[in-house]
């Protein structure tokens, strides 16, 4: 009975030590090509600020093979769940969110299916896969990559891209067709940053 009792002590004392270990890896992420702290941080269903809070990084700028924590602190009941990579086509408008800024910026519009594009955005974004998803092409000095906005005459989108042309207060904001991107123009709109 002693060294059943002894076994079975062990056994658990195993299965403990390594659950702690599997664990342990999971609060850490290492960066992969193509990734950006948008697309991990979607990955990892918390926020972009968290993820540059946790790792002590002043800019959205990242490497491959670079290691971040994905979690805060070292319970299990702070462990992130992985979400599905759908990407929403919406952000969310719940009435806690706060404006940030407000201003007006010159607004043109983009598509995905112009010759050399990928339809790929800069946070990973696959835009041929999500036609209708709500993305803008910003000035990352202005409006920070994975921010979430209001565009007057647009609706709710997410900062989610860049271009050779959008410097300063100048945004691209996507449609699915090249015909809704004519038909949006260039026009001075206002947006909303929201927190």
């Amino acid at each position: 009975m002693k060294k059943i009792l002894g076994t079975l002590i062990i056994v658990i004392a195993l299965l403990v030590g390594s659950s702690t270990e599997s664990y342990a890896a999971s609060s850490t992420y290492t960066v992969k090509k193509g990734d950006s702290l948008y697309k991990i941080s979607r990955m990892h269903n918390v926020t972009v600020a968290n993820l540059k809070s946790w790792n002590g990084l002043k800019s959205d700028l990242i490497h491959p093979n670079q290691k971040l924590k994905v979690v805060k602190g070292t319970t299990k009941a702070q462990t992130a769940k992985p979400v599905a990579k759908k990407v929403s086509t919406t952000p969310s408008r719940s009435n806690g969110e706060k404006v940030v800024k407000e201003f007006v910026v010159s607004a043109t519009a983009y598509t995905a299916s112009c010759n050399g594009c990928t339809g790929i955005t800069k946070t990973g974004i696959n835009l041929k896969k999500n036609p209708n998803a709500k993305v803008i092409a910003v000035d990352p000095s202005v409006i920070k990559l994975g921010t979430k906005v209001y565009v007057e005459g647009y609706g709710y989108a997410v900062a989610g891209d860049i271009g050779g042309a959008i410097k300063g207060n100048k945004i691209d904001v996507f449609f699915p067709t090249k015909s809704q991107a004519y038909n949006w123009g260039r026009k001075s709109v206002k947006i909303k940053v929201l927190e």
